[in-house]
Order: C-alpha cells, then structure tokens, then sequence
C-alpha cells in the first residue's frame, strides 16, 4: 500500500482499490475515447426522479458560436424560485452536463432552485478564455430569461466541481468587472483555480487512478494559450492569478484532503477572507479527487453531498 492509500477514508481506500487507472491525457481525443469506455464497463445511472430536463442553445458571446445549456427544473417547482449556473468537471478538456445530471438533480431537488448546466467548449480545440466567455453567455442569458425560466433574477447562484469549479471562480472575476450581473454566491467544488500548480514540481499525488499532478499539468498546458505558470496566465483562467479578490460574492470551496488542488483552494479561500470575502472552507480528510462522485455512498461523500446542499440553501435565502 503507498503512503498516499495509508492517508486516505477507509471507505473511500476500499472504493479505489477497485478502481481502473485514468487516461494520461496526453492525447485528448484518445482519452476521451477511453473515458467513454469506462464508463460502458462502469455505468452509473443517474436519479433524475422528479426533475424535468430540457436542453436549449442560447446566443454566445460576440463571436462566438451558440452555447448549449440544459435546464433542471423540479417538476413540483413553482415560479420566482432561485437558480444555479453549473459547470461541470473535466479539466476543461472532457465533460458535458449530462454526465453530472446525478448531482445537479439532486441539487435541484433538494434546494428546489432551477439549475442550468452550461455545455462550454473544451480545449483543446478552444483555448481559455473559450470555456469561461461561454459561461458568461449563460449567466447573462439566465438573468435576461428569469421570467421565462421562474426564477428570481436577484438570487442567482454559479458553482460546479474541478475544472467547472475553476470556470464558476473565474466566471465569479468576469461578473465583478464587466458589472452586468451579479451572482449571490459561488459554490466552488475542489476548483482547478491555479495553473502554477502545475509547473511547480515535487508534487505527492501521483497515483493514476485519481486526477494527479501528471493530469492536471497536461490539461493545463492543453486549455491555456500559454505555457502554465507563465505571466501571461489571465485571472479569468486561472483565479488564483487575482490580484484583487475584493466585491466577489461569497463563497463556499470544498476540497479533499488527498488532493492535488488541496494548497491552492486554501490559499484561494484565505485571500478571499483578507479581501473581505465572507467564505467558508472545508477540507475533507482523506479524500481524493472526485471521491464523492466516484463512490456517492460513502460516509463521507453523503456528508459532502448533503453539505452543498445546505450551503446552497442558507445563500438563497440571504
């Protein structure tokens, strides 16, 4: 057993054992192909009960191409309810919405918010800020649509998990300074917000059955015009290259303890406190990258899971 297995939650060590190796993501096309294969050999159904989910395109930015986004909406819900942006995970190079309808259903259900998942573009095809502008299209199209969509345009929450986490930080940045909408909160999951991290060396994490510093070094250098860890590096990509945390909403950030994003989120969680950020950080011991989507029934995952949704609750209601 390796000395990052020895660190972790014992139900989440029993989960990995099981666990196949990732795709080195070196060639994109290729993993995501591998990555669609697992998931043949593993599916995982995802509990949509009581939730209606219809798929629209909106307008992208100037320029840009039409964004896709998929619309949650709790079947018993009613009108003037709050609403969650969403993005999902996938180092900015894989993903799409439908494959974290599990946790936005049950995000949608719970919270009885309207949520909107944004289908962004993936790099390596579209470099940053590609991901984060169609993000903002969304957002700018959920307030403009709040009648439509029986929300409350004044209650608008953004959030998502790993690379979508690092798209809500950054989305976060964009909104304050373009100053045309203004999200209540933001629920940063495990954010991928620091490409340093991935230039700087010596890294633990190296296991290949969860996101390592190999990973994320690669999807990094896929997803930025430049070299990461460079100056050219912009906030909007990269949050923790912020040189001023200060009027962004208020934030929740969770990470695992057995992570590679482990020391940026808590130095992205202190800076936003010195800015006068009202923020809360909580770090889950022994827990790896995505455990709670990997293994949903563990201890630990359920506390996760049921947290996000108290979190969520408590910001809609001021």
């Amino acid at each position: 057993m390796s000395s990052f297995e020895d660190g972790l939650d014992a139900e989440l060590g029993a989960g990995l054992a099981k666990f196949p190796a990732l795709p080195d993501f070196r060639d994109v096309p290729a993993s995501r192909q591998a990555l669609a294969d697992l998931m043949v050999k593993y599916p995982r159904v995802a509990n949509t009960s009581g939730v209606n989910i219809k798929d629209r395109r909106i307008a992208g930015m100037e320029g840009a191409p039409q964004v896709r986004v998929r619309v949650y909406r709790r079947a018993t819900g009613g009108r003037g309810v709050p609403g969650l942006l969403y993005m999902h995970g996938g180092g900015y190079i894989v993903g799409t919405p439908e494959a974290e309808d599990d946790p936005v259903c049950h995000i949608v259900r719970e919270v009885g918010c309207v949520a909107v998942s944004v289908d962004y573009r993936l790099s390596p095809e579209h470099k940053a800020p590609a991901a984060v502008e169609d993000c903002y299209a969304a957002l700018k199209w959920m307030h403009t649509s709040a009648a439509a969509l029986g929300i409350d345009d004044k209650r608008i929450a953004i959030g998502g998990r790993s690379a979508g986490g690092g798209l809500a930080a950054g989305l976060a940045l964009m909104a304050r300074d373009r100053a045309e909408v203004f999200p209540v909160f933001q629920m940063l999951i495990y954010p991928m917000i620091d490409d340093r991290t991935a230039a700087a060396r010596g890294a633990a994490i190296s296991d290949p059955r969860v996101w390592n510093h190999d990973h994320n070094g690669r999807a990094w250098a896929h997803y930025l015009a430049s070299a990461p860890g460079g100056p050219q590096t912009s906030p909007y990509a990269a949050a923790c290259r912020a040189k001023d945390l200060s009027g962004l909403p208020p934030a929740y950030i969770a990470i695992g303890e057995a992570e590679v994003f482990l020391q940026e989120n808590i130095a992205y969680a202190q800076r936003l406190k010195e800015a006068g950020v009202s923020t809360e950080l909580h770090v889950f011991p022994g827990a790896f990258h995505g455990w709670e989507g990997s293994l949903p029934t563990a201890a630990i995952s359920q506390r996760a899971i049921n947290e996000r949704v108290a979190v969520l609750t408590r910001a809609f209601r001021g």
